[in-house]
């Protein structure tokens, strides 16, 4: 047995005696401090220096009492650094909004006469949309009643060939009437995120200017 793995049990050894009963603890095989830290089966350990395997774990520094001194965290995955950058990112956008929402208005009514206005602007769009699906359908409806005079729409002998122009006015017609329908239901959603958003606004809003009148009242 190597002299270097002696001196680590016997400070381990140490350790644990001086940890049950109160006793002074040997410092590490060169005089230096003592490491403690935990393998991947929960076994503790203790030595002058930590292995390169758990350098990356969470360790502790104890002094001749047996007593931590220091403290080296485990060092964070990729995945826990990336949570750390989400959260301090929304913690800042949170100080910015806030600092906004005390700078811009003076009271809920003003947050409420804004939201107010933005969503008459979304009901305008809206309705304009609307209109122009309702124009859309009545000139699809005059379309297919030309089609009706064209084979094979129409059995009659004397019937002509449906002419492309009108072939291509009928598709163009449902494909724009399908790009309106979705753009409606996206203006709904819209409508319902301004409401969301402003009503958040006004939420934030109310409980900012209670804590900042709780905190003057207590000084």
């Amino acid at each position: 047995m190597s002299a270097r793995l002696l001196a680590v049990i016997a400070s381990a050894a140490l350790v644990c005696i001086g940890a049950a009963h109160g006793a002074p603890v040997s410092t590490g095989a060169k005089g230096g401090p003592v490491y403690r830290w935990v393998d991947e089966n929960g076994i503790v350990h203790y030595g002058d220096s930590v292995p390169p395997q758990y350098s990356q774990q969470e360790s502790a520094v104890l002094n001749n009492q047996g007593v931590e001194v220091g403290h080296r965290a485990a060092q964070k995955s990729a995945a826990e650094l990336a949570e750390e950058a989400r959260q301090q990112q929304q913690l800042t956008e949170q100080k910015q909004r806030d600092s906004f929402l005390l700078s811009t208005y003076t009271s809920v009514k003003d947050i409420e006469q804004l939201r107010d206005e933005r969503l008459e602007q979304l009901r305008a769009q809206r309705l304009a949309a609307q209109q122009y699906v309702a124009s859309l359908r009545e000139r699809l409806l005059v379309l297919q009643e030309r089609m009706l005079t064209y084979k094979p729409y129409n059995a009659e002998s004397r019937a002509r060939r449906l002419p492309d122009e009108l072939a291509q006015d009928v598709v163009h017609a449902v494909n724009e009437m399908r790009t309106q329908g979705t753009a409606l239901a996206a203006k709904d959603r819209e409508v319902a995120s301004t409401r969301a958003q402003f009503q958040a606004d006004i939420d934030r809003y109310r409980e900012l200017h209670t804590s900042g009148t709780a905190s003057t009242a207590s000084r």
